[in-house]
């Protein structure tokens, strides 16, 4: 009998892939399973086609709830319920100046590799990644395993911490290659407000990059959720079957 007011709320790279992966067939059906028991939510930093790759196309039928960009683009039961629009809340003018700036610094960075779409524009927010998203997965890799010693990522940041200081922005690090810039306030807790009057008594977060300045450490640690680090879809699981099939 599944509990209705019991909402499980996974991360997506890491948690229930691995990163920009397709969601296995065993955790696929694992999922199904657990949705038969309580309500299943996703919300990802990734846009909503991008979740699709990783989750299927029908990935709206399949959760409960699919929460695109921190929640900015939700879903539920199926149906489009909102969206929000960063270029709305912060001017084109900051906009400008945060691309610009971004694209500055990368160009003054010297990595072992650099490719394409180094600054992508969503509904809530904006990516940048200082190898660009074009990287095909071995280059991905590498870059990752680089940016754990060198942390290009880290470093980046830090400096536009500095340079947009009291401007309202928040960076969060998350995945393997990118980094996301947002207004203060949107990142992953923005779903939490639309979940509010939902009715859940409880809601179990699992995310992978849970530390601070990770793009998963405000929901995580957040009032309002049950936060379980994880660091493999392997564990997602473990955890999960060990808190709702016993």
């Amino acid at each position: 009998m599944a509990q209705c007011d019991v909402l499980c709320l996974f991360d997506v790279d890491g948690t229930l892939t691995a990163a920009r992966q397709k969601v296995t067939k065993d955790m696929a059906e694992f999922l199904e399973e657990l949705r038969k028991r309580v309500k299943v939510g996703v919300v990802g930093g990734s846009d909503f086609e991008k979740i699709k790759e990783q989750l299927g196309d029908d990935v709206v039928e399949k959760f409960d709830y699919v929460f695109a960009e921190n929640g900015l683009v939700a879903y539920k039961d199926g149906k489009f319920l909102c969206k929000q629009s960063i270029h709305a809340h912060l001017g084109e003018d900051l906009l400008q100046d945060i691309i610009n700036y971004c694209l500055s610094y990368i160009a003054k960075l010297k990595l072992p590799k650099k490719r394409g779409t180094f600054v992508e524009f969503r509904n809530g927010m904006l990516n940048v990644s200082p190898i660009g998203r074009n990287c095909t997965q071995e280059e991905r890799i590498e870059f990752y395993e680089l940016d754990k010693k060198e942390q290009f990522r880290d470093k980046f940041v830090a400096e536009l911490q500095r340079e947009f200081s009291g401007r309202g922005l928040t960076f969060s690090i998350g995945g393997q290659i990118s980094f996301d810039v947002f207004p203060t306030g949107w990142d992953k807790t923005f779903c939490l407000g639309i979940l509010e009057n939902e009715g859940f008594s409880k809601i179990y977060f699992f995310g992978d990059k849970t530390m601070p300045g990770g793009n998963d450490y405000e929901i995580y640690t957040d009032s309002r959720t049950i936060g379980h680090s994880v660091t493999s879809p392997g564990e997602t699981r473990t955890i999960c079957t060990e808190l709702f099939f016993q």
